[in-house]
C-alpha cells in the first residue's frame, strides 16, 4: 500500500509539474509580450490557452536532426539528463503540511522526513552541468561547445555562493530538513528578515544556477547562435526546455520554503490549524508564493540586460562569495552568542540590527559610487 501511494505521488506531482510547465512557457511569452508592447501568442484558443498544446504536437512531429559527425548516444543522452536531474529535486520539496511522526495524516511530500533534503537537493540540481556540457560537447559545434564551457565554469562558481547564503538559515534552523525548517518559521518571524543578505545571495546565485537572464550567457544568442543546444531540434530541444521551466519551478518552491516560511501566513495560517480545509488553505499559499516568485523571475528576465562573462565570473568571486562569507561569519557568531548565553530574543534582535545597519552602509556606499561616477564623468567633459 505505501509503495502505490508513493508511486501515485511521484506519477501526481510529476505530471502537475510537466503541465505547469507548458503554461508557464506560455505565461513567459504573455510577460515579454507585455514588457516589449507586444500582443504576444493569442491565436490557438482563447486568449492562446491551447498554445502550448499546438507547441507539443509541433515538437513531435519536427525532425530529430543530429548532426552527422555529433556523438549520438552522448547526443540524445544529454536532454534526458536535463529533465531528469530537474525533476528529482521534488522529492523532497513540501507542498504544504507534513508530520513524519503521524503516518496517519496527509503528508504534501514524497518522500517525507529526510534529514539532508537541502543537501540532497542541491547535489541533484549540481548534475544538471553535465547536460549542458555532454549536448555542447556531443554536437561537435564550436557554438555548442563554447556554451558548454561557459556553463561549467558558470555552475561551479555560482554553486559556492549558493551553498554559502543558506548555511545561516540552516544555523536557525539547525537542520537541513525541508520540513523542519517551514516548521522554524511557522508562527514565527521569517527567515527573509534575519537573513536578507543570505536572500540576496542566494538569489543571484538561483538566477546564474538556472542559466535565467542576465545570466544566460551558455545560449546568448548574439554570439553562439543557440550556445548548447543549437544542434539540437524537435522533442530533444523541448526536452532543454523542460528542464530549465522545471528547475526554475524547484528554486522557486526552495526559496519560498527557505526564506518566506513556506506555507505559513501570519494571522491567517498557523501551525495548530489542522483538517482538510486548513491543509488545502496551507497548501493554496505555498503554491501561491512560488508562482510569484516564478513570475519574479519572467519579469526580471524581461528587464535586466545580459551580463558579459567577465562580469558575470567577477560578480561570483569577488562579489557574491565574500558577502556569503561574510553572511555565515556574522549569522554563526551571534548564534554562538545567543544560545550560550540563552538569549534566543536576543539573537533575533541582534540579527536584523545588524543587518540594518549592513545595508544602511551598503546604500551608503553605492550611493558615494554613484556621485563619484558622475563627478569623474562630468570632470572628463570638462577637459
Amino acid at each position: 500500500m505505501t509503495v502505490l501511494v508513493l508511486l501515485l505521488k511521484i506519477i501526481v506531482v510529476t505530471g502537475i509539474v510537466q503541465l505547469a510547465v507548458a503554461y508557464l512557457i506560455l505565461l513567459e511569452r504573455k510577460i515579454a509580450a507585455y514588457v516589449q508592447d507586444r500582443i504576444g501568442p493569442n491565436r490557438a484558443g482563447w486568449h492562446g490557452i491551447l498554445q502550448p498544446i499546438a507547441d507539443g504536437v509541433k515538437f513531435i512531429l519536427k525532425e530529430d536532426f543530429v548532426p552527422q559527425s555529433a556523438d549520438r548516444a552522448l547526443h540524445a543522452l544529454a536532454p534526458a539528463i536535463a529533465l531528469v536531474t530537474a525533476t528529482m529535486g521534488f522529492a523532497v520539496v513540501p507542498f504544504g503540511p507534513t508530520d513524519p511522526s503521524d503516518p496517519s495524516k496527509a503528508q504534501f511530500v514524497i518522500a517525507p522526513g529526510i534529514d539532508v533534503g537541502l543537501l540532497y537537493i542541491f547535489a541533484v540540481s549540481s548534475l544538471a552541468v553535465y547536460a549542458i556540457v555532454l549536448g555542447g560537447w556531443a554536437s561537435n559545434s564550436k557554438y555548442s561547445f563554447l556554451g558548454g564551457l561557459r556553463s561549467a565554469a558558470q555552475v561551479i562558481s555560482y554553486e559556492i555562493p549558493l551553498g554559502l547564503s543558506v548555511l545561516g538559515v540552516v544555523l536557525l534552523a539547525r537542520s537541513l530538513n525541508l520540513e523542519r525548517i517551514i516548521d522554524a518559521q511557522a508562527d514565527r518571524v521569517w527567515f527573509v528578515f534575519y537573513q536578507p543578505l543570505g536572500f540576496l545571495v542566494f538569489l543571484v546565485a538561483a538566477f546564474a544556477e538556472t542559466n535565467r537572464a542576465p545570466f544566460d550567457l551558455p545560449e546568448c544568442e548574439q554570439e553562439l547562435v543557440g550556445g548548447y543546444h543549437t544542434e539540437y531540434s524537435g522533442m530533444k530541444f523541448a526536452l532543454f526546455f523542460l528542464g530549465e521551466y522545471t528547475h526554475i519551478i524547484t528554486v522557486s518552491f526552495l526559496t519560498v520554503i527557505l526564506f518566506f516560511g513556506g506555507w505559513d501566513l501570519p494571522f491567517w495560517i498557523s501551525r495548530e490549524q489542522t483538517g482538510f480545509f486548513a491543509g488545502l488553505a496551507k497548501v493554496l499559499v505555498l503554491l501561491v508564493k512560488a508562482f510569484a516568485m516564478i513570475v519574479f523571475m519572467m519579469w526580471v528576465r524581461w528587464t535586466l540586460p545580459r551580463f558579459r562573462f567577465d562580469q558575470l565570473m567577477r560578480l561570483a568571486w569577488k562579489g557574491l562569495i565574500p558577502l556569503g562569507l561574510a553572511n555565515v561569519v556574522v549569522t554563526a557568531a551571534l548564534v554562538h552568542l545567543a544560545r550560550g548565553f540563552g538569549l534566543a530574543r536576543g539573537l533575533q534582535v541582534a540579527l536584523v540590527v545588524f543587518w540594518v545597519i549592513a545595508f544602511a552602509m551598503l546604500g551608503g556606499l553605492c550611493l558615494w559610487a554613484i556621485r563619484e561616477s558622475r563627478r569623474r564623468a562630468l570632470l572628463a567633459k570638462s577637459l
